[in-house]
C-alpha cells in the first residue's frame, strides 16, 4: 500500500466559521466582526465626515470630497489607536485590534487607512473575512 499523496502547496483545510484559523471565538466577544456591522461603522463614519466637511467650507462638489475623504482618513487614524477603532466601530460594538494582542500602535492604523481610502483591499478578503488592508496592518476587526 502507497502513502497518501501529499495535500498541495498552500492547501488549507476550509475552516467551520470565520476566525477559526485565527484562533478566534466563534460568537461573541473576540469574534470577527460580520460583513452588516462593518458596513453599517462604515457609513456612520462616512456620515460623520461629511458632515464635518461640509461644516468645514462652503460646498463644491469636487473640494467637498476630497474633504470628506480626508476628514474619514483622519479619524480612523486617531481613534483606532486611541478608543480601539472608529467611531463607528464603537458604536457598533466592533474593535480593531492587532493579531498579536496588545496596542494597535501608530503605524498599523495609517497603512490600514491609507488602503482602506483606496477602496479594493477592503473589499477583497479571507475566508476569514479580513480585507487586504486587515491584512497588511496585522489587524482584525472584532467584536467588542
Amino acid at each position: 500500500m502507497s502513502p497518501p499523496a501529499p495535500a498541495p502547496s498552500g492547501h488549507l483545510e476550509p475552516s467551520r466559521y470565520p476566525g477559526e484559523r485565527l484562533g478566534l471565538p466563534e460568537e461573541g466577544a473576540g469574534s470577527i466582526a460580520r460583513l452588516g456591522r462593518r458596513v453599517a461603522a462604515l457609513l456612520v463614519d462616512w456620515a460623520i465626515a461629511n458632515v464635518i466637511a461640509l461644516l468645514a467650507g462652503p460646498y463644491a462638489s469636487n473640494a467637498q470630497s476630497w474633504t470628506t475623504l480626508l476628514v474619514f482618513a483622519l479619524m480612523q487614524v486617531l481613534f483606532i489607536p486611541t478608543i480601539g477603532g472608529s467611531i463607528g466601530h464603537r458604536a457598533l460594538g466592533l474593535r480593531v485590534v492587532p493579531l498579536g494582542g496588545g496596542w494597535v500602535g501608530a503605524w498599523r492604523p495609517v497603512v490600514r487607512t491609507l488602503l482602506l481610502v483606496f477602496v479594493i483591499p477592503a473589499v477583497i478578503f479571507d475566508s476569514d473575512q479580513r480585507g487586504l488592508h486587515d491584512k497588511a496592518a496585522g489587524t482584525v476587526l472584532i467584536r467588542a
